[in-house]
């Protein structure tokens, strides 16, 4: 939609006889078919930045009959170009010039990539947002990669800044900003200004079209370019990260069956509701079928009314190329408020839980972002935790979803994910976690800390301490309910989380870091919080629970009170629990209970929590197995010796114990089952079913944080199913164990996989990872060989076993 299409002589015209604010007012709510008007600051931008650019245009040199567009709206899109020039370039090809007008008198620069902060929209207060020239690119961008006119028609498309306010000054237009100001000049104030602008648009527009191009804009398809889904398809194809897994894949064929026969010429509208707990692959589902969606030529937008997972995608997916051009698949929930019905064929909404009724920056605007996102695509695809709502304005349940839905004559399909891959794949830690924080009732009253490394800790110093150590591959971080507020916001010099006396101090998530914190070098410095993390995985996940979760008198209690006063999740609050206090009580707890579960369910490795209040801490230790691993305090130069018995009782439960220095040669004919062995040790009964069994004696510090120098542990031969961050015995030809300086090593497992031709999996490389507090232990890698097993693992560690449950028999 472009509000006002003339040529160049028509638009001098009517700027030097009449109101070009008031000209494009009325057509302005003329096309709106609105009574509402504009905004007095709209009005008086229109007015003086059109007077400025008429000024440019009085020059015998750009022809008359180009054709001038202003407020041309671009389709499925909330994205305004501001001026526009059509015309023909040097070869006759059809061009456009972008023009982004801006009334700033100044700015300030930040550190961040193209961001700027200045008055926008004139508001009193100064935000950060984008550079103007930025902005004028990818507007350039989303034409070229979604108007057929621009891609059959070969359109040139050159896009400008202007701020005729706004003096040089060595920031706006300063080095910093040296890749965008390549991409899209910047014209400041001052006649030199004008004529360099003038001389830009003269270079370009060589002959008029009298706006043809204007109009093949207005009625070009909306469809993905070549260029676009071919390379969104390469970037996905052969990725493991974007491999589909059990149910992910049977969901991902179901939802692309309803994109399907919704973009059928007559098509129903199709909205499917998937829902699926943290770690269920909600998110990979959804770029699947984004990336699915655009390579198939379909109008298709990944939508996320947070801008942490869809910054985060955008930058995995980006490869050869420009992030810019990924980021306009990648939607805000609230993008939807005028855009016409059935635009899209495809809307894809993770994290839909998230969903409000309002948007905008002051949460004025629109009716109701699930009606809006229906109204505007054929097919709706959400992916929903109603576990996941962590605010009062969050309004996407499931329930509420499949309401509108049949509102609206759409057919409803409702999917689930059950398969939990995040947390080291353990369904019960969820489940455990639930009912801990007393979310729900469940069967998982005691967490077996074997399944998943858990743990709670006595200062939010080794809380840190803890995730550092795990960071070697940036994926490891320490996040925190928001009970703090954020002063460094204002003034860097702050600490905002000030810990154990005063020792530990830190920051909140700076915004120097962008909304891709939690991918971002120097982020483990940091803490960060729910709106910078939900929907995202970490390998370690630290959380600090703030005061806002205690225990008293034998239950879990919930203080929305304790929030910091800058957190906006429980906002109006207070109001409410005057009001209505068992309301409020009841839905802020929920908020604050779902906040940590989410935030507790960010790790695929390991979770460590320390608590404020010392008695939530000893609640969460007494829900824990007793008898699992026991992690005690390495004592390298203690002897442990093993203390034979005269007897073994058949109905206790015993292994053979092994010198690994001695049998690591022939563990391929070892079998744990042989009565040869001389030495064997009673074992916990829970193990009496298990097969494979045998005891040996771990020497050495690199796993000293799991497995004390010295200590006996119980392993398990050839295990079986994922060996993802689980402690295991390697044996390799390269191996040099610092410790032993043999071929076999007892580390933490990790490996990195691709996919092959016949879409097999195939191993790449294998990192094994010490887990200690010493220096000088450094991770063994060891890369695939022809195809071959890079690694043989032995066996895993089931158990610590203390000294004292030690016990031979002969």
């Amino acid at each position: 939609m472009i509000i006002y299409q003339e040529t160049k002589g028509q638009f001098l015209h009517d700027t030097e006889y009449g109101d070009i604010a008031e000209i494009v007012r009325d057509r302005y709510v003329a096309q709106r078919r609105s009574s509402k008007g504009v905004s007095l600051s709209e009005f008086n931008a229109w007015r003086e930045s059109l007077g400025q650019m008429a000024n440019v245009l009085r020059d015998s040199g750009i022809p008359p009959q180009c054709g001038i567009g202003i407020e041309y709206r671009i389709p499925a899109s909330d994205k305004r170009i501001d001026f526009v020039i059509t015309g023909t370039n040097s070869a006759g090809r059809p061009l456009a010039v972008i023009v982004e007008l801006k009334r700033w008198s100044s700015s300030t620069p930040t550190d961040q990539d193209a961001i700027v902060i200045a008055h926008r929209g004139g508001k009193a207060v100064a935000r950060e947002g984008p550079h103007p020239s930025y902005q004028a690119w990818s507007y350039a961008c989303l034409l070229a990669d979604f108007n057929s006119a621009a891609e059959e028609g070969k359109a040139e498309l050159r896009p400008c800044a202007y701020l005729h306010n706004h003096p040089a000054d060595g920031g706006i237009d300063g080095p910093r900003y040296r890749e965008v100001l390549e991409k899209a000049p910047l014209f400041l104030k001052g006649e030199s200004e004008v004529l360099r602008l003038r001389e830009f648009i003269r270079r370009h527009v060589r002959d008029g079209d009298y706006g043809d191009l204007l109009w093949r804009f207005e009625g070009g398809e909306i469809r993905p370019s070549k260029s676009l889904a071919d390379a969104v398809a390469s970037m996905v194809r052969g990725n493991p990260e974007f491999v589909l897994i059990d149910d992910q894949k049977t969901v991902f064929e179901a939802s692309r069956q309803a994109i399907q026969r919704a973009s059928l010429e007559g098509g129903t509208k199709e909205v499917v509701i998937v829902r699926g707990g943290p770690g269920t692959g909600k998110s990979v589902v959804a770029v699947r079928l984004l990336t699915d969606a655009i390579a198939a030529d379909l109008n298709a937008r990944y939508v996320s009314k947070n801008a942490a997972p869809r910054e985060v995608y955008a930058t995995r997916l980006a490869g050869a190329l420009s992030k810019k051009r990924i980021e306009s698949l990648f939607a805000t929930s609230g993008a939807f408020l005028d855009s016409e019905p059935n635009v899209f064929h495809a809307l894809v909404v993770d994290e839909a839980h998230r969903l409000t009724e309002k948007s905008g920056h002051f949460q004025n605007l629109g009716v109701n972002q699930i009606v809006e996102v229906i109204s505007a695509a054929r097919a709706t695809i959400f992916f929903v935790d109603d576990e996941q709502r962590v605010t009062l304005k969050d309004i996407g349940e499931a329930e509420e979803i499949r309401e509108h839905a049949q509102a609206a004559g759409a057919h409803v399909t409702e999917l689930y994910l059950h398969s939990q891959f995040r947390c080291a794949g353990a369904d019960g830690y969820i489940a455990w976690v639930e009912d801990v924080l007393g979310i729900a009732d469940t069967a998982n009253d005691a967490l077996d800390i074997n399944q998943y490394d858990f743990r709670v800790v006595n200062s939010a110093t080794e809380l840190h301490g803890l995730i550092e150590n795990r960071n070697a591959n940036g994926r490891s971080r320490v996040v925190a309910g928001y009970c703090w507020d954020w002063l460094s916001k204002k003034d860097l010099g702050e600490d905002d989380i000030v810990l154990d006396d005063g020792r530990y101090r830190r920051k909140w998530n700076l915004n120097s870091r962008g909304k891709a914190w939690a991918i971002s070098e120097g982020s483990i410095d940091e803490v960060g919080c729910i709106h910078t993390i939900q929907g995202l995985d970490l390998d370690y996940v630290g959380v600090i629970i703030g005061p806002d979760l205690r225990f008293e008198d034998g239950a879990v209690v919930a203080d929305p009170l304790a929030r910091a006063a800058t957190d906006m999740s429980l906002r109006g609050i207070k109001g409410m629990l005057k009001k209505d206090p068992a309301r409020a009580e009841e839905l802020a707890g929920r908020i604050i209970r779902n906040t940590y579960r989410t935030l507790m369910t960010r790790g695929m490795q390991g979770c460590f929590v320390y608590c404020t209040d010392a008695a939530l801490a000893d609640h969460l230790r007494s829900r824990l197995s007793p008898g699992l691993l026991q992690i005690v305090d390495p004592r390298p130069d203690v002897e442990v010796p093993l203390v034979r018995a005269v007897e073994c009782v058949p109905e206790r439960c015993y292994a053979p114990v092994v010198d690994l220095a001695v049998a690591a040669g022939g563990f391929s004919d070892f079998q744990a089952s042989s009565l040869d062995f001389e030495d064997w040790v009673e074992i916990p009964s829970r193990y009496a079913d298990a097969a494979g069994l045998f005891v040996a004696r771990v020497v050495g510090e690199s796993m000293n944080r799991r497995i004390p120098n010295g200590a006996y542990c119980l392993f398990r031969l050839h295990p079986a199913g994922s060996r993802q961050g689980r402690a295991v015995l390697a044996q390799h030809r390269s191996i040099e164990d610092p410790d032993t300086g043999g071929r076999f090593t007892v580390k933490v497992y990790s490996s990195t996989k691709l996919i092959g031709q016949a879409d097999e999996w195939v191993r790449e490389r294998v990192v094994l990872r010490p887990d200690t507090d010493r220096a000088g232990y450094e991770p063994i890698v060891i890369e695939d060989g022809q195809g071959e097993d890079p690694v043989t693992i032995v066996a895993e560690v089931l158990d610590v076993l203390s000294p004292a449950v030690v016990r031979g028999c002969g």
